[in-house]
């Protein structure tokens, strides 16, 4: 406990911290809000498609699943809206975003770029310890297209892109790029079933993989930013896929 110069004492810093953890709605020792607690949670749910794009988050309904008041609830929504997960609209609440056409061709476009410069690093900056996760990731990604299952290819084909940015070793771009990457999810999700998708994305993952193991940083770019324009190209197909997961979501 110190004093105060103009006489007294003051609190100590201990107890300043636990007054200001209980002002802010900590949860206990792990130091997280509870708005931090609902956030990932609807976080975890957007991207795994249970909440659909279009789909309506009630304050009321979160607040009672997750057992809070509707102020953390709000709190999360907010920073959800931030990165572009969710929309609020006016007068009539949160829904999980659900971008245009053009929009949608616009992130798609713009992934391609951040994917692109995420393997020109890998090449460069890879380590052994990249190489094995790569190699490994790929080679799952191969046996659930041997397989033919679609949603395991889903699973090994996102952590086959994460392993490529993890191997950049920046970790702002990583970052920039999983967040962009959240909100394509569900549209790349339902790609993933396309007849035809899955021996294709095996052959440009291949094309990926050599460039990198090889260290040709130009050839690992240019093939990823085809990878990704594969899918941003296939907008008409697209259009459809957006049609159909909103109608679900409702």
């Amino acid at each position: 406990m110190t004093l105060d110069p103009r006489g007294g004492r003051r609190r100590s810093a201990s107890s300043a911290v636990r007054s200001g953890a209980a002002v802010s709605g900590t949860n206990g020792g792990g130091g997280k809000t509870i708005a931090d607690r609902v956030r990932r949670a609807l976080e975890r749910e957007i991207i795994a498609g249970e909440l659909p794009p279009g789909a309506k988050l009630d304050e009321d309904t979160l607040a009672a699943r997750h057992g809070a008041s509707r102020t953390p609830v709000r709190e999360a929504l907010q920073h959800l809206a931030s990165t572009g997960l969710i929309e609020l609209r006016a007068h009539a609440g949160a829904f999980v975003a659900t971008p245009s056409i053009v929009e949608l061709a616009e992130m798609l476009e713009t992934m391609a770029f951040l994917e692109s410069a995420c393997a020109t690093l890998a090449a460069r900056r890879h380590t052994a310890d990249d190489r094995g996760l790569l190699v490994a990731a790929h080679e799952a990604c191969a046996k659930a297209a041997r397989d033919d299952d679609p949603a395991a290819f889903y699973a090994t084909n996102s952590h086959f892109h994460h392993c490529v940015y993890a191997a950049a070793h920046n970790r702002f771009l990583c970052a920039q790029t999983t967040q962009l990457g959240s909100r394509l999810e569900a549209y790349r999700r339902e790609a993933t079933f396309h007849p035809g998708l899955m021996s294709l994305t095996m052959a440009e993952h291949e094309q990926i993989l050599q460039a990198i193991l090889n260290m040709d940083d130009a050839a690992a770019g240019t093939h990823m930013r085809g990878h990704l324009d594969t899918l941003r190209d296939d907008i008409v197909s697209m259009a459809g896929v957006m049609d159909r997961i909103t109608k679900a979501s409702g």
